[in-house]
């Protein structure tokens, strides 16, 4: 039977779709007008709408849906909470509605955002499991505290009624149609310098979108019910480590940028003048912090392997972002 993916144009929501047109499974996508022809490419039937409009949740619902995986988001834009607050919020209160009066079970792409702490990567490794505690969110990370209360709304939902409701918690994704973490390391392995902080042994938290997507579709049919969360946080093997990760960028690019050690105190004083001290704290605490999100759970319980390694994600997402990025 049909299932429905929200924000289909977007970085997670475009994989998913290709994943479940892979498998056989028919797709309808809850867009925007202007991303319309974007799913329908993919493989998808659009019905245009916005996320924030019940009218629109009952057209895309029309006919039956057996699943819904809801994917659209604000992610990290300089907007007023009010706008966070509608949109991830809001637009997770519809699908929880939706799924409710379809009978459907609801995959809702979360985040790690919601154990809170943006700076809490540290240099020694550790197992954060989904049942780690949360830790108070900063007013400021409007993205964080919206995903924790979307992600509380499909939990008492799920809780209160018995209808299954799935947060699958990524970390930093990177992928095809990827337009905010990508260009970044694209345009960085460009330099002909690139500063390297710490010693560059870490393993980032990153995970590419396609992987994230099989999980996904994986959560559509395993035997589970009521709430469950997943951190879905690696790509197969083998890890690379952080500077690994930034060379094989750089070889997929066909560049070969030089090097050199950056202390952190000076790349933290350096990235305070450009971004402020908080921005600066995560941004040092994730390049040199190790990945401390487990996957255990969601290889057990939904039998999940990531499908692809690190190095062909890169090269895949790398060569989608030369293909299309924009002049300047």
């Amino acid at each position: 039977m049909t299932v429905l993916v929200t924000g289909g144009s977007g970085l997670v929501g475009s994989h998913v779709i290709e994943a479940l047109r892979a498998r056989g499974v028919p797709v309808r996508a809850l867009a925007r007008p202007a991303a319309a022809a974007v799913v329908a490419a993919l493989g998808a039937e659009p019905v245009t709408g916005d996320v924030t409009d019940p009218a629109a949740w009952q057209r895309a619902c029309a006919g039956g849906v057996s699943g819904i995986v809801h994917a659209a988001a604000i992610v990290q834009r300089p907007v007023p909470w009010a706008i966070y607050e509608a949109v991830n919020v809001g637009g997770t209160r519809l699908a929880v509605a939706a799924a409710r009066a379809a009978g459907a079970r609801l995959v809702h792409v979360s985040s790690v955002a919601v154990y809170g702490g943006s700076a809490d990567y540290r240099p020694e490794r550790e197992r954060r499991t989904e049942d780690a505690p949360f830790r108070p969110i900063p007013e400021h990370d409007r993205y964080a505290r919206s995903k924790r209360e979307a992600e509380a709304l499909v939990r008492a939902f799920a809780e209160a009624d018995g209808f299954t409701g799935i947060a699958i918690r990524p970390n930093v994704i990177y992928g095809e149609r990827d337009r905010l973490f990508t260009p970044r390391v694209m345009r960085a392995m460009r330099a002909p310098i690139v500063p390297q902080i710490g010693p560059g042994t870490n393993l980032l938290s990153c995970v590419y979108a396609g992987n994230v997507a099989t999980a996904i579709a994986a959560a559509l049919e395993a035997p589970v019910a009521g709430f469950r969360a997943y951190n879905v946080t690696a790509d197969a093997p083998p890890p690379l480590t952080a500077r690994e990760f930034l060379e094989a960028f750089a070889a997929a690019c066909e560049v070969r940028p030089r090097f050199f050690r950056l202390p952190t105190s000076m790349a933290r004083v350096a990235m305070s003048l450009w971004t402020g001290p908080a921005l600066a704290r995560a941004a040092l605490s994730f390049i040199t912090g190790e990945n401390p999100y487990v996957t255990d759970r969601v290889r057990a319980e939904l039998d999940w392997t990531p499908p692809m390694a690190t190095r062909e994600a890169i090269a895949r997402t790398v060569r989608w972002g030369t293909a299309n990025e924009k002049p300047g």
